[in-house]
């Protein structure tokens, strides 16, 4: 898949390793964030980049606990 040159996820602040990602997405999801909408919206996350990576481990984003897991 092709990313956004801009994207956050290329942002050396964003982790690349899926479950420190997981761990980085679920803080600010419980901290600032709604919804995942908003948190890829405001932080610039291609979301479907997003649910492909953390899918390949075995996470899937549940919107009523807001959180992957």
């Amino acid at each position: 898949m092709k990313r956004n040159q801009n994207s956050y996820d290329m942002n050396e602040n964003i982790p690349n390793d899926p479950m420190m990602l997981m761990s980085f997405v679920n803080m600010k999801l419980r901290d600032r964030y709604a919804t995942l909408d908003e948190l890829c919206d405001d932080l610039n996350i291609d979301r479907h980049w997003l649910e492909e990576k953390l899918g390949a481990v075995g996470m899937e984003y549940s919107p009523e606990h807001n959180k992957f897991w």
